[in-house]
């Protein structure tokens, strides 16, 4: 085995790049959880400064974008072609994509100025960024389109591209729904709560949801609960160790209901529990309470 085999891979490197808007902060975010060296917005001249000394046992994500002090295509191209010459390097590079029309929905949502154009509209700053960034788009080694994504949809995407040899193998996660909102984006398997006795019915439970005792307790008392979450956990802990074997790095399972408040919550709650107390990784979202708490009600 000659030098440079020896050394390659000794840092392994993924620069984070794509337009304003497109989810980087989201997937820098996914990457330190997977136990990455995260650095944001580090100057262009500084990141060779970041091989220097021995390397840190785990890999590094950099954050890039045009706020980067120093920042331009050609210097951008420059860095990745010295780094990829580096033979202690493993340099991939991660470019999140989204069309224009969603990048300018989601500017218009946050209110946020464009760094591109700070007294004009987010539109011009985006077609102008999207310009600047178009010859990094094409050295792409992952290009992730984030349109129909949700920050969710891109941390288990990252996940599934980026977790770490020697990382929890299969992460799950488990989410709740509502049926007349459409079933979400992404799922492996979805399990439908609708038959259990329903919270909504009982006045004093309405307003109130699935993490709540008194509507844990009510859906609980359901004679059909304890077989069907039983049966459920059994299933589900007979699945995620051959989910594993085909080295899948996340499942996510959903669990409806008709409004996404109460029986779909609290089935997700027990099971993401149960899991848990048998050593899996567990996340859990409840889509509409999300929803709720960002400004609307289930309906």
């Amino acid at each position: 085995m000659d030098g440079a085999t020896a050394k390659q891979g000794e840092f392994r490197i993924v620069l984070v790049t794509g337009p304003s808007g497109a989810g980087r902060s989201t997937a820098i975010d996914a990457l330190e959880d997977l136990g990455y060296e995260v650095i944001d917005n580090l100057p262009l001249s500084l990141i060779p400064r970041v091989i220097d000394g021995p390397p840190l046992g785990r890999p590094i994500a950099l954050g890039i974008d045009v706020r980067n002090r120093e920042f331009n295509a050609t210097a951008l191209i420059e860095l990745v072609d010295t780094l990829t010459a580096d033979p202690q390097v493993d340099l991939e590079l991660l470019y999140l994509d989204c069309a224009p029309t969603e990048l300018i929905r989601r500017y218009s949502e946050t209110r946020r100025r464009h760094p591109l154009a700070v007294a004009e509209t987010p539109a011009q700053g985006i077609d102008r960024e999207i310009d600047l960034l178009s010859p990094i788009r094409v050295r792409a080694d992952h290009l992730i389109d984030t349109t129909e994504m949700s920050p969710h949809d891109l941390k288990a995407e990252i996940a599934e591209w980026f977790r770490r040899e020697g990382a929890p193998g299969l992460a799950v996660s488990l989410q709740s729904f509502s049926y007349k909102r459409g079933v979400p984006r992404g799922l492996d398997m979805i399990f439908d709560c609708r038959f259990l006795n329903n919270p909504h019915w009982q006045a004093e439970l309405r307003p109130l949801d699935g993490r709540d005792k008194p509507v844990a307790a009510f859906v609980a008392d359901d004679p059909r609960f304890e077989e069907y979450t039983i049966k459920l956990r059994d299933l589900i802990l007979f699945l995620l160790p051959e989910q594993t074997a085909e080295g899948k790095a996340h499942l996510s399972i959903g669990f409806g209901c008709t409004g996404g408040q109460h029986r779909s919550v609290a089935v997700a709650e027990f099971m993401a529990n149960a899991l848990a107390e048998a050593g899996w990784p567990v996340s859990k979202r409840h889509r509409e309470l999300e929803r709720r708490s960002a400004g609307g009600r289930p309906q």
